[in-house]
Order: C-alpha cells, then structure tokens, then sequence
C-alpha cells in the first residue's frame, strides 16, 4: 500500500499525540517521526553538518519556509523568508541554480515541499535541514529576530512543539 502525504501526515500526528501523552519526546523518537513524515524527495542535511560548514566559510542560502509570523519570532542567522503558502519561485530569480541551498521549516515537512519546488525548478543543489528549527534549537544553536539573538522560538502548533525541547515556545 502506498501512503500519500495525508496518510502520512495523519500517522504522524497520531504517533505524536500518543508519544506526548506518554511524555515521551527525544532524540529517537523525533528521528522516527521525521522518517515517516517525509517522502525522501529532497536529501538531507543535518544541523552539525551546516554548523561544520557555517565555520569553514562555505555559507549555504539558508531559506526559511515557514510562514512570515513563525520567521518574525526567530529564524536561523542570514536566513531568507520565502515562505510555503505564499512561495514564489519568482522571488529567487537572483540565485544561481548551482547555489548551495539549505531549505527549513519547524520540523521539515513544509521545506522539503518547497525543496522539491526547487529541484522541479532547475535547482541542483537543494538539502533539506534534517529536523529543521527545532533541532537547531534543540541542539543550542542560536536564532534570531530582527533586534538580535533570541531565546524565542515559534512551536507552530502544541501538538508539534511537543519536539522544541530548548528556547522559549511562543504560538499565536
């Protein structure tokens, strides 16, 4: 049987939900989420491999997909807003479709759609942040709004910022 993406985004929040009534949150279990959500379009990058890359000058476009309220209360440094509902593949007219880029959303699942909107687009080299934001943060790396560093981070909704272990949650 094939899962379409509402099948897997409904184990996913079912896995969730069980696994916050259980109090259960981690390393492994957010790794094992993480697999069932995404469909392994676009690869993967992981947090200490853009952090190793970060240090060693190589500086990926970092573009944040999530939406302008989630990006407002904290974002990875020098990250650029596209957006998902409202992403313009216009809006990236001035990047090479060579550049190194690094797509990210709370968790993954938003990005590596836009991800694949890029690769459809002619983009070759597109990584998804592995656990996105919330690993970022969880690992504690800083973010940023637009007065400077921040302890803030958006938790999109309860029910997934059960995974952002670090930082201070906000919702809307």
């Amino acid at each position: 049987m094939r899962f379409t993406w509402h099948h897997r985004l409904y184990l996913t929040i079912s896995f969730c939900l069980l696994l916050s009534a259980c109090k259960q949150s981690g390393g492994k279990a957010y790794d094992l989420v993480l697999r069932q959500l995404y469909s392994h379009n676009v690869d993967t990058i992981s947090v200490v491999q853009v952090q190793q890359q970060l240090k060693q000058g190589i500086a990926p476009l970092l573009l944040d997909t999530r939406s302008k309220d989630e990006y407002e209360v904290s974002h990875l440094p020098e990250a650029r807003y596209v957006g998902y509902k409202d992403f313009d593949l216009s809006d990236l007219k001035d990047v090479p479709s060579n550049t190194h880029i690094v797509v990210y959303c709370a968790v993954g699942y938003r990005s590596e759609k836009i991800g694949d909107k890029l690769k459809e687009a002619g983009y070759t080299n597109v990584h998804n942040l592995h656990g996105g934001l919330f690993e970022w943060v969880n690992q504690g790396l800083p973010v940023y709004d637009e007065q400077g560093q921040t302890t803030k981070v958006h938790g999109y909704t309860r029910a997934w910022g059960i995974w952002l272990r670090e930082g201070e949650k906000v919702y809307d």
